[in-house]
């Protein structure tokens, strides 16, 4: 389409009285409806990270070459993957692919004629204030599009919107350090910003550090604040109104911090909802961190996410629900007002975030279609919510390991919980010894996929369990400081399969620490499961070719068949992969990227300088549990790039 038509097609469109807001949201669905592009981080808004693409298909799949990489010159932990837009969007005269950096951030535009780097963006960031309050590692999980711009939010808080065109800066904008908080206080910024309609959502990290975290969304225009709504705290801070509900229930004015509470009557979760009459300061610095992935269902005119733990890791300090950490939420997009919110781990006590993606898809649950949200929590289970009501659907074990509690109480919603798991009794702490999953949960940031030519999701998970001692203060725990470490608690990590050592996820030697399996959100079960030596901590690509693209943290890419689960290919790349697979198509080839460089939680043995000799609680116990890493991995920041010959 020419410039003169576009021009007349906008003014057509403004003269029917739609909104920036209308045109900003039907320019992003537009590409994201053509496969031969990428333009939103989870490839549509119903986070599927498919595409329609077929040239590399079962058939052909073990024929994969190299096609071409890009270094980013940058090292550590490289998470999400690149924006894939045409000219018509750029303003550019072709296709270009843009691809970001671990910290400091980096943003390249990449011409996909020349292979020649269009124009590049280096933040400037204070590394000596930011860096030692990231946790955990330096990632940063990608960049959005809209409206002709870039968006890439800072480690350091700062969102900034760059012209797709010549990476000019069009706006910047404060996300943290306007209401007193930023890297100063250990909020920082480790998420994709994901433009929705006029808005451009972005979350908040700093749990670890007592943050008191949010979800905010911006004007994509100027940078102003549109709202934001906080985790935890008084109703009207995190944006409920009469008619937000809870597994169809209202819930009920001021229920957000009668759950942070501090009478010794309190009672755990698996026995039901908590009734607290004595209100704790502790909500003040009670985390919930939001740094996911997050779909729209612009029907309703909702998005999704989850958030993460309350602070302090040690729940002693916070006996109640902690209301709302740990939580689903499905919010207005222009208001920021929540339709409904599902609460997976209330009295969170090992660190189970619930960040993790949404995925939206219509699927078959008891022999009835339904408007579906699929959820794969840390906790280990499986969610599947009517994601118009809230309305709870399926709720299963995705790892037969999984031990800290026996089952979802589908009537309440609450987990039921294993007493010989909790962390503590009659007030006091706990070592407690083989809890399954470990921290890092049975999947962490690693996104899955679907395939509507399957019904099935894809999911990358870990497989690992752990030993969790808490720390009191009279133990020498921390109190809240902002800017210093709020955990207090001390892990060792190792795999699941010494803990449970008849469960179908091992492998013969009972050592091995993930899975990539194909998952029926309908009935809650396993279809098909890949045992895998180490957690697959890469985001899943499904293709129309019926091809599943995952990587692992020991440097394999792998192309396996969607139906069954079989080999297809696999890659020795230069370090572990964290990406997360991608796809587009320029001048009739069909092409897949992944970002290779080892990293994150899992990977900080191997990408952190000095880990390497630490001790094995080091690094949360990530240390002990990943140390062989070393012998497969190194680190880098390279973006592969995969094709037929």
């Amino acid at each position: 389409m020419s410039k003169l038509l576009i021009k007349k097609w906008l003014i057509a469109v403004l003269a029917l009285g739609l909104s920036t807001s209308a045109i900003a949201n039907e320019e992003v669905r537009k590409l994201n409806d053509n496969p031969n592009y990428w333009a939103f981080p989870g490839g549509d808004y119903n986070n599927w990270r498919y595409t329609e693409l077929n040239q590399i298909n079962t058939a052909n799949a073990s024929k994969i070459v190299t096609a071409w990489t890009f270094s980013t010159g940058r090292l550590q932990g490289h998470e999400g993957g690149p924006l894939v837009l045409p000219g018509s969007a750029t303003g550019l005269a072709g296709d270009t692919l843009y691809i970001h950096s671990s910290f400091p951030n980096d943003v390249f535009a990449i011409s996909l004629d020349t292979l020649e780097i269009v124009w590049y963006f280096e933040p400037q960031q204070d590394e000596a204030e930011t860096v030692p309050v990231m946790c955990c590692d330096i990632v940063n999980r990608g960049l959005g599009y809209s409206m002709g711009q870039i968006y890439l939010q800072q480690a350091d808080t700062t969102l900034v919107a760059l012209s797709a065109k010549d990476g000019s800066v069009k706006w910047k904008a404060e996300n943290g350090r306007e209401i007193g908080y930023g890297p100063a206080a250990g909020d920082t910024n480790t998420n994709a910003p994901h433009p929705m309609k006029d808005k451009v959502i972005t979350g908040c990290s700093g749990a670890e550090f007592g943050v008191r975290c949010w979800i905010a969304a911006f004007n994509a225009k100027d940078g102003s604040l549109a709202w934001r709504a906080f985790s935890m705290g008084p109703d009207e801070d995190i944006l409920f109104d009469a008619n937000t509900t809870s597994l169809g229930k209202k819930v009920g004015k001021n229920s957000s911090l009668d759950s942070w509470c501090a009478n010794s009557d309190w009672k755990a979760p698996a026995r039901g909802p908590s009734k607290c009459k004595t209100l704790s300061d502790q909500w003040k610095s009670g985390g919930g961190s939001v740094w996911g992935w997050w779909p729209a269902d612009f029907e309703e005119n909702l998005l999704y996410y989850g958030n993460g733990n309350p602070s302090t890791w040690n729940p002693v300090v916070r006996p109640g629900d902690n209301k709302w950490s740990m939580t689903m939420f499905a919010r207005d997009i222009d208001t920021g007002v929540a339709r409904w919110v599902y609460q997976m781990t209330p009295h969170d006590e090992w660190d189970y975030d619930g960040i993790n993606e949404m995925i939206l898809a219509d699927i078959k649950v008891k022999g009835k279609m339904t408007p579906a949200l699929v959820h794969f929590d840390r906790n280990g289970y499986g969610y599947t919510m009517n994601r118009k009501t809230g309305a709870l659907l399926v709720a299963e074990k995705y790892d037969p390991s999984v031990n800290w509690s026996t089952h979802i109480d589908m009537k309440t919603g609450y987990p039921q919980t294993v007493d010989a798991k909790s962390t503590h009794f009659q007030g006091e702490d706990v070592v407690s010894k083989d809890v399954c999953p470990a921290a890092l949960g049975t999947k962490d940031q690693q996104p899955a996929a679907y395939s509507p030519r399957t019904n099935l999701f894809y999911v990358p998970t870990n497989h690992v369990c752990m030993t969790y001692e808490p720390v009191s203060y009279a133990a020498g725990g921390n109190q809240y400081t902002a800017g210093q470490a709020y955990v207090n608690a001390n892990l060792t990590m190792y795999p699941a399969g010494a803990v449970c050592p008849d469960c179908p996820n091992n492998n013969a030697e009972k050592d091995n620490m993930g899975n990539m399996l194909a998952w029926d959100a309908g009935t809650g079960k396993i279809v098909w499961n890949i045992v895998e030596q180490w957690s697959v901590w890469s985001g899943v690509l499904a293709t129309a070719g019926d091809v599943v693209f995952y990587g692992t943290l020991d440097a394999y890419a792998k192309a396996v068949d969607a139906k069954s689960g079989k080999l297809l290919w696999k890659f020795k790349a230069p370090s572990g992969i964290i990406g997360n697979f991608n796809s587009w198509a320029h001048k009739g080839k069909q092409y897949v990227g992944i970002l290779s460089g080892i990293g994150g939680w899992a990977g900080a043995v191997v990408a952190i300088p000095g880990l390497a000799a630490a001790p094995g609680e080091a690094a949360l116990g990530a240390v002990g549990g990943y140390r062989k890493l070393l012998n497969s991995s190194r680190n880098s920041g390279v973006l592969m790039v995969f094709a037929l010959p």
